[in-house]
């Protein structure tokens, strides 16, 4: 591991134990219900933890800044310990950056929704597309836009949008608007630009409505869909993406989000689905 990279150390007992550039971190990982593999010291170095117990919140060991540089998959991201217990960058979406960085061409018009802080969003102005990048946190925009810089791609065709993805998606369908590309990564709960709430459950039948009038269905498009919402297996994306993308000529990949470790068990963390053509 480079000094500024990311590695998962360790999981077990509902933990995880990851490196954060020159930081060690403990965070909550509901699914790792087996024993640690590791010896204790290598817990009980960890400059951080955040716990979902009690009041909850992080304990620091040492002293943090507020934010400092990683480099993960190629990209170089600012990261910071947010007050959900989130670091500013999902490492186990990777392996579906990586399928992106294959997908993508140069010249496509490629939409990202719920980006948070823009992983999938520079991967694709990396390979020369043209992204809208939208969610509804004007923070979480902001750190995106602060890490295309960090990679020397904020004078990319990349369109910041804050707004409620809803009300966006349907104003996109009134203008004609079609996309190469749409991936999205929906949370289990959340609210929008002017505190619309957005329940996964209950609205991702008309979110996939939307996106698939959105989609241009030409060669070389695609839907990518990942989700940390339990319940939401890669059987469960599958008949999603079947129901809403399955009328067209195309393929569809499921499979688990994991992080994977170097020598300790491999962690997973949520499911991924993928329409292609």
């Amino acid at each position: 591991m480079t000094k500024h990279a990311y590695l998962l150390i360790d999981s077990g007992e509902g933990k995880k134990l990851e490196q954060w550039g020159k930081y060690r971190i403990i965070r909550p990982a509901a699914q790792a219900l087996w024993t640690c593999q590791k010896e204790k010291k290598f817990w009980t170095q960890a400059d951080a933890q955040f716990s979902r117990e009690d009041k909850g919140g992080w304990t620091y060991h040492t002293s943090l800044p507020s934010t400092w540089n990683i480099t993960w998959g190629g990209i170089e991201y600012a990261v910071f310990c947010s007050d959900f217990g989130h670091m500013g960058v999902f490492p186990e979406h990777l392996s579906v950056w990586n399928r992106l960085q294959q997908k993508v061409r140069k010249g496509q018009n490629i939409l990202n929704l719920f980006a948070y802080t823009g992983g999938a969003t520079l991967v694709a102005a990396q390979k020369g597309a043209s992204v809208c990048h939208l969610d509804a946190s004007h923070p979480m925009v902001q750190k995106a836009r602060e890490n295309a810089k960090i990679n020397g791609l904020d004078n990319f065709p990349i369109r910041w949008i804050v707004d409620d993805v809803f009300k966006f998606l349907k104003r996109e369908i009134r203008r004609g608007v079609r996309y190469d590309g749409i991936i999205l990564d929906p949370p289990t709960f959340g609210r929008g630009k002017r505190q619309e709430v957005f329940k996964l459950e209950r609205d991702i039948e008309e979110l996939l409505q939307l996106v698939s009038q959105l989609l241009a269905f030409e060669k070389d498009n695609f839907v990518i869909f990942t989700s940390h919402t339990p319940g939401f297996t890669p059987l469960v994306i599958d008949h999603l993406l079947q129901e809403h993308f399955g009328k067209e000529e195309g393929k569809i990949h499921t499979g688990e989000l994991i992080i994977a470790a170097q020598d300790s068990f491999t962690l997973p963390s949520g499911s991924f689905g993928i329409w292609e053509r």
